[in-house]
């Protein structure tokens, strides 16, 4: 769970830059210049343990669809745009979940709450699936991907397309179905740790 987390904070950076450069996100600042006398690159641990720093909402992605059904965690998710509600979505192709997802076309959010630490990790690691959903209690809306019941909030996205960045492809999701879940409580991954996080009373 703690590489897999890792691994989708890595592609936040590359996830912004391509979306600029993605069809119907063109831009002025698409065609921003490389700085001449720049070094040359990070080393990959160093990259991973500054973006251990970076805290990030811990989410389950599901999808289900002809490929059949698959999940995974994941704090590589961001929001693009509210016009049309548009997510992002990172995911490493080289991930068991892959090509259920490609061929899918549908996914959705799942944004954890606090007391989801086994089921995020569940989802991280090499547990069957059947297993993973078993954990968890799920409803269908308008994509008929999985909505965890008491999830923080749950976006049903339809995949718009898709550009790669490295070792990720990076899924543009257009949001068609929200559901809000009744405390407002969160789960962050931040330096290697969970943390939970509740709103103050009003």
């Amino acid at each position: 769970i703690l590489s897999g987390l890792v691994g989708s904070e890595m592609c936040i950076r590359d996830s912004l830059r391509a979306g600029l450069k993605a069809p119907g996100m063109q831009h002025a600042m698409a065609s921003i210049p490389t700085p001449a006398g720049l070094p040359c690159g990070l080393q990959k641990s160093d990259y991973r343990n500054a973006m251990a720093r970076l805290g990030a909402a811990v989410n389950i992605i599901t999808t289900d669809g002809p490929a059949g059904r698959a999940g995974f965690t994941a704090s590589a998710v961001c929001s693009v745009t509210d016009e049309p509600p548009t997510l992002l979505v990172c995911l490493n192709r080289s991930a068991s979940v892959y090509p259920a997802f490609k061929a899918n076309g549908v996914l959705c959010v799942n944004v954890l709450a606090a007391g989801h630490q086994s089921l995020s990790a569940l989802f991280g690691g090499r547990t069957p699936m059947d297993a993973r959903f078993a954990a968890g209690r799920w409803r269908r809306d308008a994509t008929g991907s999985p909505m965890l019941e008491d999830a923080a909030v749950s976006f049903d996205c339809r995949v718009m397309h898709a550009t790669s960045a490295g070792t990720h492809d990076v899924l543009f999701c257009e949001a068609v179905a929200i559901a809000i879940g009744g405390a407002a409580q969160g789960l962050i991954y931040f330096d290697r740790r969970y943390h939970e996080i509740a709103a103050p009373p009003h």
